[in-house]
């Protein structure tokens, strides 16, 4: 048995690690700072801290300011989350009794002290209780330890982590968090349906290898505690604790505070059970040799032990009377305890632990819990302990103070009338007994020398843009001088001899120069004919983002403001402009003309149609009416529309009889009605109002009838006739809001706008016009599709008009994005450019296409942040006009959001910032509006400085004055309608319920919040909650008032409007929070239980009814729909399970002898082709007889019939493909197909869109992309699955859109973005929104959670910083690059309205330019210098940018790439590996799990663990890491005087003070607590285990030794530790797969060892090319010698590596 548990625990080990070598590295709190719902372990919690190095074994206090540092940072990044300790992991600490103690003394400090959710109900994670717990919260992962103190709480922790995957809860590894200002980062573990059928299938055995683990473990605990305290069971002890408790409250019966409390009680428990020890080992000694007894003799005594409690009682005096400031200063002892007094001490730890578990016998007493975290300090009892055992004794006597030996003597005294069986001796001697309980070392004091700390102080700097920065501060730091050797070594240090044919200051191309043009070579034979491709294809794919026609622009010249848009009243007076207004009014006219005589040809065909069938009648009308221009033939089509209805409704109505109507045909009729009262109403006559009327009464609406056309009394009795036959049933508000909310009429204005042709703006439309034409900026929030990026192409075309000079730059976060934009930019406009010059241009990394010699540059920000800091090309940046950031919100994102800072604050035109989700605007648009202020105060001192310049020179870039101003322009209101719905499986089918957004909410989030503000309900949910509200509250007050037929705004409405509609919403909104706050709460309750709907969980895979789902929504007609999945594998997976289906389908309609027959055809053409071809060319050869002719002719018509029957009988059936044949011609279908031709995914795509099937995610080609998306616009496609990056403005509008899978990343914005995309503007009234797979908790919660708020990152980087100065001193124009610098260092969004963060950004500046000029990259004049172009050509890749560099100049390269020969160009193969092997180990960096790598798992191609760089590369980074360190801390002790202190002697979380008058009247303080120097950077928590300033300059320094509040941590220090160590000292290993690619050449090989997406590992192996391209580009350039060695082995390497790369 023992054996089949421990093999089954080993195959549980293995699917555990299986799993952890493909976990995601990832951020576990999305962009947006919001969290799901999640748990920690609190065992794992625990361990991790335990285990951390800088924590010394008994610091209480240190360790719990570790985990409160760790809670307070997931807190303060939005994580919401609750604790959960389970009863039986105390077992796995039996031979560690002390960590029983902490791990008590942590659930009751985080239960007493913070407001963190602790559950220590639990007894294990199988428990039943466990499992309902999981179901109710549904936390979407838990973060847990994945290795134990000992094997057999790993076990523990294995069974927690596959209980939690059988409940799909996701695992988070504790192993390689890090975290920065935003984000936390972790190993995340997906629960699979594979996992969760392991745990079903092998349910029994778990619980049966479970209980035997705690058996086992129950037995060695007892056999840990037998030899301490004999035949005492838990229970005993229980009752021995009960005593003393008891007898503590009569001897204090005012109360006290926790550590008085546990001292006394646990010296007084363990000074009774080491004497019980004592007696029990005496008897058992009568029996043994005299051998024996000898050794026993040398046990600890009870004097020993009486001493040794005194001392803990002296050092809880300590902790009572001195401050935190006093204690951080204590000096460190390293001597450990004697080996007989750390048995003995298991015993008094085992004695807190009895003790601190029974504090609920303290219940009835008064018992203060604040200072559970300070309960022991081991080593301020060593210092005590070693000033008592050697100092004292050797003469030196030293006066404890009178507080602190009152406080001693009254702990001592307490305790001695607490031991009952024994006299404890007196308090004073403290030590009676001669015994050491320290061993004897040869230095045990730690030292805290300050010798090896470098010199403090900053280099000194001349230079403007240093002075202008950081002036204020300069004053107060120290500076070396400048005979100090550190200064005086920066003199330039000769290069190594390889290096002198090397010109590091020549420089660089930038990033543009090297980035590939798309048709540079204008030589090449193809040049034009590709171009002209290209170009077609834009147009083409423009044309299917929208139906606009091109636009041909002419320049203008800018336009006064005051002629941008004429007054109405504005009479025209000139000739022409009569003749012009006369002509228009004659073209209108013909137009109506012709309009009326399409209708007159139509209509009596159409008319036919809506007597036959009324949908598909009703639906050529609509497309009619779209296509009409003329409202008077507008008009008479509704009439006839109109009249259809009404016939069709009698028709019915009297078919029907009794049985339930069908209310569509009164839907119809209603909506002709809306168009003509609400649109035409001025064509009107009496005649067709009388007509409406009658219609009216027809629907049982008498009251609107007689409104619009009152009629005589006497028709009354008909009326009433009327209504109980054809009546709908319901009053008119009510049905125009339950069935007609989609088609309510929007509030539009009819006033047109000369400045828009296309359609009539809204108000808040036109006032972003106005802010073009005002040359104003404007941050926009309104939703998707709403129409905001029409201001984009407006201001386009103004900047276009006006000259050929100006650009508008166009900044969007995707490339899939730029590419749309160009398109349609191409589509939308055409304009005769002078020579050389292009009206549009694309730049991202991978390519780009007339960036520089256009007007509309599309970029992506990473790009335009190159030009914008090229020295270069800041000419060119003076044309830019306008710059138009879209999705701006990726200010906030994961990756590259600081480049959004640099670019909003280096511009100096104006702006346009669009998003669809920001949450807090105002503060966004504050913050710009403080950097246009800036740009104005610099524009008005360069103006003054150049004014006489400015009249001789030709006007540039003040040729149009721009306003400064930045406006916020607000929309809320969505054009269509979302309505929600759950999808859940129900006996093997696919169900769908609809979810009502009020069930997301809870009666307190309603009472706290309110209604979250985009919480729209669609008019029939306002009437469900109506419904609902009355259903419940039978005697509601306001029932009356806001029931539809008497609410205000409907009354005798004949046409309700959707204005109208959302006014009902928000008093029904208000009512129902009046009811929560007014004390009906219980009611409210109850109204959203009932909207909430009924959902069932699926046990299996859900993915499996994928196909299904699919299925079920075509048949409902909710097809185009876009899918959203997370993970890539998936969205491939499942859009191939949906061809599948369908394929199969088709097989199965097939009829048996059809592939026979299409084989046969097949076959029968092939020949008749051949005979075909004989003919041709007897034909050729010979005269044509009339035989052959007819031969000829004969097998052309066999050929072709040949042909159809083959194509008939390979046809897809309709049902069998989701594909729309009509929407594109086949011509444009291979057009668009001939793209992916040569793609890696070319012909899955292909198969796919032949069924109307597409998958889109960011691993794929921008051609494989484009494919997608145009087929999808178009129609064809109606079925893609993507992830995320599709919901970042991509133009797919669709029907429906299904979040088919939970993420982490599907969060409040995310849900915002896809759901977005449901509701075709134009096609579809209503949008659908469907929830497959996830779980309610989490539906409820994207419901109701508001956008998170965009927050500053960390806006400083070395290599920005050098990149800044090189702008500033080598720009074209020095006054403007150094304006722009200075607004990069000025305006973070994280220093604003933060004047401590804007200090620490000043330092950090100053500590950068040490690090720049210490390495040679800069001078003291802060001009570059040696390989500065290099570095920050790199830029990417900080810092290993720099660890290059250095290698480089030491000549490690040089020595690395010899020829295989004298005189030789070429490198062996070893040479290449290497030096890929380098490149892996700074430019490839992709950790592994530590456990993962301790396992040694089998692998097929691949090596998977990265070896360590070759010995001498190894040596130099450790040499710069070690230099970097040393600068890093002494930059932390300078800035060390912005931390708050106060804040430092707080716990972080609970907010416990440690503060205090410093004991001033004890020389034993002053002599203990002597260490006042080098603990300036470092938290006073963590001086308490001994760590000094010192510590800082040790590798991996964790981030939580440095003082917190002043807001740097290691991070920003420019180290590359060759390994990465997990908090518990594990090396983590780097993924080889750079070097494994380059050795086997095989993707599949990387899938499958390395644990890499195909995708995912192409992307990689992409980016690992383009940094070695670039370096090898950067050393051509920058070395003179055609044949150095470096040069040519890194062409080598690019060449070799291109080439297995384009193999894939």
């Amino acid at each position: 048995m023992e054996k089949r548990c421990t093999n089954f625990l080993k195959s549980i080990s293995h699917l555990i690690l299986g799993s952890m070598s493909k976990a995601d590295y990832s951020s576990l709190f999305n962009d947006f700072v919001e969290s799901e719902f999640f748990l920690i372990d609190g065992d794992s919690l625990l361990i991790t801290y335990v285990c951390e190095t800088s924590l010394r074994p008994g610091q209480s206090l240190h360790f719990f300011y570790l985990v409160e540092r760790y809670l307070l940072d997931v807190i303060s990044k939005g994580g919401q989350f609750a604790i959960v300790f389970f009863k039986d992991a105390e077992y796995a600490y039996f031979n560690v009794p002390e960590l029983l103690t902490l791990r008590t003394a942590l659930i009751l400090h985080l239960q007493k002290n913070t407001t963190i959710e602790v559950w220590t109900e639990f007894s294990n994670c199988l428990s039943e209780e466990w499992n309902i717990c999981l179901d109710q919260s549904c936390p979407y992962f838990l973060i847990l330890a994945d290795e134990g103190l000992n094997d057999f709480q790993t076990h523990l922790f294995n069974f927690v982590i596959i209980q939690a995957w059988a409940a799909k809860v996701n695992i988070v590894l504790f192993s390689g968090q890090t975290s920065d200002i935003l984000r936390l980062y972790a190993y995340f573990m997906q629960s699979s349906h594979a996992m969760r059928m392991f745990f079903k299938e092998h349910e029994r055995t778990i619980m049966i290898v479970y209980k035997a683990l705690i058996q086992q473990l129950e037995k060695y605990r007892d056999m840990a505690l037998t030899p301490l305290f004999g035949d005492l069971k838990f229970s005993d002890m229980e009752d021995e604790v009960r005593k003393t408790v008891s007898l503590l409250k009569q001897l204090w019966p005012e109360g006290s505070d926790i550590r008085r409390v546990f001292c006394v009680t646990s010296c007084s428990l363990f000074l009774e059970m080491y004497h019980c020890y004592l007696e029990n080992r005496e008897k058992g000694e009568s029996a043994r040799t005299s051998e024996v007894k000898q050794k026993t003799d040398n046990c600890l005594t009870l004097k020993d032990m009486e001493d040794f409690c005194k001392l803990h009682c002296l050092s809880v005096a300590f902790l009572l009377h001195l401050p935190l400031s006093q204690r951080a200063r204590s000096r460190f002892i390293t001597s450990g305890w004697i080996q007989d007094l750390r048995t003995v001490l298991k015993m008094k730890k085992w004695c807190e632990y009895f003790i601190l578990s029974n504090v609920d016998m303290f219940e009835s007493w008064s018992l203060n819990l604040l200072h559970l975290s300070d309960l022991s300090d081991e080593p301020l009892l060593r210092n005590i302990a070693f000033y008592y055992e050697n100092e004292n004794k050797k003469g030196l006597d030293l006066n404890v103070g009178d507080a602190i030996m009152k406080e001693y003597v009254h702990l001592w005294d307490t305790v001695s009338e607490l031991v009952r069986k024994f006299d404890v001796g007196k308090p004073v001697p403290l030590r009676a007994t001669r015994v050491h309980f320290l061993q004897k070392t040869p230095s045990p004091i730690k030292e805290s020398s300050q010798e090896t700390m470098p010199n403090l102080g900053f280099i000194p700097m001349s230079c403007n843009l240093v002075d202008e920065f950081t002036g204020d501060i300069l004053k107060d730091l120290p500076f070396l001088k400048s005979d100090d050797p550190i200064v005086t070594s920066l003199v330039k240090h000769k290069e190594f001899d390889e290096l002198v044919h090397w010109h590091s200051h020549r420089p660089l191309s930038d990033d543009y120069d090297r980035t590939k043009g798309n048709f540079e070579d204008r030589r090449h034979p193809y040049y034009l004919k590709n171009l002209q491709k290209y170009h077609v294809f834009q147009r083409f794919y423009g044309k299917s983002l929208e139906s606009v026609t091109s636009k041909v622009i002419t320049t203008q010249g800018p336009m006064p403001k005051k002629d941008c848009i004429k007054s109405k009243g504005t009479k025209a007076h000139t000739k022409a402009e009569i003749i012009i207004r006369e002509n228009k009014k004659r073209l209108i006219a013909e137009e109506e003309q012709k309009e009326e005589q399409r209708w007159n040809a139509l209509s009596f065909s159409m008319e036919e149609e809506m007597r036959k069938n009324l949908d598909s009648g009703m639906k050529k009308l609509e497309e009619f009416l779209k296509s009409c221009k003329s409202s008077s033939v507008k008009a008479q089509v509704e009439r006839a529309g109109l009249q259809a209805c009404l016939r069709a409704w009698k028709e019915h109505c009297q078919a029907e009889g009794e049985t339930t109507k069908d209310l569509s045909i009164a839907v119809n009729m209603m909506k002709r009605i809306h168009s003509l009262l609400d649109k035409h109403s001025e064509l009107l006559q009496e005649a067709d109002q009388k007509f409406i009327a009658r219609c009216l009464t027809y629907l049982g609406f008498s009251e609107l009838a007689d409104s619009l056309y009152p009629t005589q009394d006497t028709a009354d009795d008909i009326k009433t006739k009327k209504k109980n036959k054809y009546s709908v049933g319901i009053g008119p508000a009510r049905f125009q809001l339950q069935y007609m909310g989609h088609c309510l009429i929007r509030e539009e204005r009819r006033d047109p706008d000369p400045r828009v042709q296309d359609f009539i703006p809204d108000t808040w439309q036109r006032e972003l016009l106005d802010v073009v034409d005002n040359y104003e900026s404007a941050v926009i929030v309104a939703p998707t599709s709403s129409g905001k990026t029409y201001a984009s192409y407006y201001c386009m075309e103004k900047v276009l008009k006006e000259s050929d000079e100006g650009v508008v730059v166009y900044v969007a976060p995707t490339k899939a994005l730029v590419n749309q934009v160009a398109a349609t930019v191409q589509s939308r406009y055409t304009k005769n450019m002078p020579a050389g010059e292009s009206l549009c241009g694309v730049f991202t990394r991978e390519y780009r296409h007339d960036a520089l010699n256009c007007q509309v540059l599309i970029t992506v920000p990473a790009c335009f942040e190159i030009l914008l800091l090229a020295p270069h090309r800041q000419n060119w940046v003076k044309r830019i006009r306008y710059v138009i950031f879209d999705e701006v919100h990726c200010l906030g994102g994961e990756i590259g959001a600081e480049i959004w800072e640099h670019l909003l604050v280096m511009i100096r035109c104006p702006f346009l910032a669009l998003s669809a989700t920001i949450s807090n605007p105002q503060h966004l648009t504050e913050w710009l509006q403080s950097v246009k202020r800036y740009w104005k105060q610099v524009d008005s001192t360069m103006e003054e400085r150049t004014v006489s310049k400015r009249n001789a020179a030709p006007r540039g870039r003040a040729q149009v004055r721009q306003s400064y101003r930045v406006r916020l322009v607000l929309y809320g209101e969505r054009y269509n309608d979302l309505e929600k719905y759950l999808c859940s499986v129900r006996q093997g089918d696919v169900c769908f319920d609809h979810f009502h957004p009020c069930a997301a909410l809870t009666t307190d989030h309603i009472e706290k919040y309110g209604f979250p503000s985009d919480l729209a309900l669609s008019p029939r949910e306002s009437i469900q909650l109506y419904d609902t509200m009355c259903q419940v509250w039978k005697s509601w007050p306001q029932a009356q008032n806001l029931c539809p037929e008497n609410f205000n705004q409907f009354k005798n409405k004949i046409v309700i409007k959707k204005l109208d509609a959302r006014k009902y919403e928000e008093s029904l909104k208000e009512e129902f929070t009046n009811w929560v706050k007014n004390g009906n709460e219980e009611e409210a309750r109850m109204v959203l239980k009932k909207l909430s709907p009924d959902y069932h969980d699926h046990s299996g895979r859900m993915l499996d009814f994928f196909p299904c789902l699919v299925e079920k929504l075509r048949k409902m007609q909710k097809l185009p729909a876009l899918f959203f999945l997370f993970r890539l594998d998936d969205v491939e997976a499942c859009a191939e399970d949906a061809c599948e289906f369908l394929e199969e389908k088709q097989e199965e309609k097939r009829p048996p002898k059809a592939d026979k027959e299409a084989h046969t055809m097949a076959n029968k053409l092939r020949k008749v082709k051949k005979s075909l071809e004989k003919q041709k060319i007897i034909d050729e050869k010979g005269q044509q007889s009339s035989r052959r002719l007819d031969q000829s002719i004969m097998y052309e018509a066999e050929h072709n019939d040949l042909l159809k029957s083959l194509e008939k009988n390979l046809e897809i059936p309709k049902d069998c493909t989701y594909a729309d044949q009509k929407a594109i011609d086949d011509k444009s279908l291979q057009m668009v197909f001939k793209r992916v031709k040569y793609e890696r995914k070319g012909d899955t795509l292909k198969k796919l869109a032949s069924r109307g099937i597409g998958y889109h995610h960011s691993s794929m080609s921008a051609k494989e992309k484009q494919v997608v998306e145009i087929l999808f616009r178009k129609g064809f496609i109606r079925v893609v699955t993507a992830t995320g990056t599709l919901a970042l403005g991509i133009n797919m509008p669709c029907k429906s859109v299904v979040f088919a899978q939970n993420s982490v990343y599907l969060d409040a914005l995310n849900y915002r973005q896809m759901s977005g995309r449901a509701g075709r503007r134009g096609q579809d009234l209503l949008g659908d929104v469907y929830f497959f797979d996830i779980p309610l908790p989490k539906i409820e919660k994207l419901i109701k959670s508001k956008v998170p708020e965009l927050r500053g990152q960390f806006p400083l980087s070395i290599s920005l910083i050098l990149r800044l100065m090189l702008l500033a001193t080598k720009a074209d124009d020095l006054e403007d690059g150094k304006a722009k610098a200075l607004s990069v260092l000025k305006h973070s969004l994280l220093s604003f309205k933060q004047p401590g963060a804007t200090d620490m950004l000043k330092l950090y500046f100053l500590y950068s330019l040490q690090f720049l000029v210490k390495e040679g990259h800069i001078n003291q004049e802060g001009h570059p210098t040696g390989f500065a172009g290099l570095v920050s050509h790199l830029h990417y890749h900080e810092p290993s940018n720099l660890v290059f560099v250095s290698f480089l100049v030491k000549g490690l390269f040089h020595k690395l790439c010899q020829p295989t020969s004298k005189g030789s160009k070429r490198f062996s193969e070893d040479v290449m590996e290497k030096l890929v092997l380098v490149l892996a180990n700074l430019f490839g960096r992709i950790y592994l799990p530590a456990k993962f790598y301790e396992v040694n798992p089998k692998f097929y191609q691949s090596k998977v663990f990265l070896d360590d760089l070759p010995e001498d590369f190894s040596a130099a980074l450790l040499e710069y890491n070690m230099q970097v360190t040393e600068d890093f801390a002494s930059f932390l002790i300078i800035v060390s005087r912005l931390a708050d202190m106060k804040q430092e002697y707080q716990l972080p979380l609970s907010k416990i003070e440690f503060t205090g008058k410093e004991c001033e009247g004890s020389s034993l303080v002053s002599h203990l607590m002597n260490c006042k120097e080098g603990r300036v950077a470092v938290s006073p928590f963590v001086c308490l285990s001994g760590n000094f300033d010192v510590d800082l300059l040790s590798a991996r320094v964790p981030n939580h030794v440095i003082l917190h509040t002043i807001g740097i941590n290691h991070t920003q220090a420019p180290v590359l530790w060759p390994h990465k160590l997990d908090s518990r000292g594990r090396k983590m290993p780097l993924n080889a797969y750079a070097l494994d690619f380059y050795k086997h050449g095989s993707l599949i090989g990387l899938v499958q060892d390395n644990r890499i997406h195909s995708g995912a590992a192409y992307n990689l192996l992409k980016d690992f090319f383009l940094t070695i391209k670039s370096i090898s580009v950067s050393l051509r350039e920058l070395c003179e010698n055609e044949e150095d060695n470096v040069v040519l082995a890194f062409e080598q390497l690019s060449t070799s590596f291109k080439e297995k790369l384009d193999l894939v």
